[in-house]
């Protein structure tokens, strides 16, 4: 078991613009940790050390090198959508936070939390964090006060901001994804949060096929258990999960087989390719 991390963000939220421009900086040979980076970036130095999480976050550098990944989006001269426009790239960066784990509460809430309840408290959640932190391997991880943030971000990535003049808070990377709804449960109680369940159609199923073998790590075959995490992951249900195996089985036959022997559910991968030939099938019928 990894130890979670429940800071680095400097309780910024990740703006729409900031991992092109993340990648960009590092892609001209500039280094986060240079006193030339606020400069270059033109934002404050809290927001340069944010800019660097959220990169690492969302799975697209390791140790300051850009992955492939984010080459694939965001190079000014062969990335698929650099400035994000496409919905089909915001679930893929919802399923890239969730799974990467560097960012620990994105996987604790979708996959971890939800498999329990499909509402919450922030004082809810901040109880169930502290419980998952009160493991050996979690000693001295569990801070009130960064867990207490950290919740307070993740919800300005996905719920919809009540207050129309708060322009910043509409620049959110992930909020057009609209998973998290908020609601009320009486003039003195605390707000509640509820998990939207998502429909099949909203997703491509090139996006599925990627997370698939995303999440395979290299094997052949994806248990059911790793396919109930995947369906938490994108807030649907198991059986709709399926139904999308099921037709990414029917497009791209030879690909993958979804299987149901004596009551045993997995997918078999079929042939080996690359992951970012996956994509290639949805932006290039774009």
């Amino acid at each position: 078991m990894s130890r979670y991390c429940f800071s680095g963000h400097e309780s910024f939220q990740c703006k729409s613009l900031w991992l092109k421009k993340g990648y960009d900086f590092l892609l001209n040979g500039n280094r986060f940790s240079s006193p030339d980076s606020v400069a270059i970036l033109g934002v404050g130095k809290n927001m340069v050390a944010s800019i660097r999480f959220w990169l690492r976050a969302f799975g697209l550098i390791k140790i300051d090198e850009p992955l492939s990944v984010a080459s694939y989006l965001f190079d000014s001269a062969t990335g698929r959508d650099q400035y994000v426009q496409d919905i089909n790239t915001i679930w893929l960066l919802h399923f890239l936070i969730v799974s990467t784990k560097e960012a620990s509460l994105y996987n604790l809430l979708f996959v971890e939390y939800q498999r329990e309840k499909k509402e919450f408290t922030k004082t809810e959640l901040q109880n169930f964090i502290k419980r998952k932190c009160s493991v050996p391997e979690q000693k001295n991880v569990y801070n009130e006060n960064t867990v207490r943030k950290d919740i307070g971000v993740l919800l300005k990535n996905y719920v919809s901001p009540s207050d129309l003049k708060s322009i910043e808070d509409f620049s959110s990377i992930l909020l057009e994804l609209n998973l998290i709804h908020k609601g009320t449960k009486g003039k003195d109680e605390e707000d509640y949060y509820v998990f939207r369940e998502v429909s099949p159609a909203e997703i491509s199923p090139e996006i599925i096929l990627y997370a698939l073998h995303y999440i395979a790590k290299g094997d052949r075959t994806i248990s059911f258990d790793k396919l109930t995490e995947l369906a938490l992951t994108f807030s649907m249900p198991i059986v709709s999960l399926i139904q999308m195996i099921q037709s990414v089985e029917q497009k791209y036959p030879g690909m993958i087989s979804f299987t149901d022997n004596s009551g045993v559910k997995n997918v078999q991968f079929l042939s080996n390719f690359e992951s970012l030939s996956i994509l290639d099938k949805y932006y290039e019928q774009r």
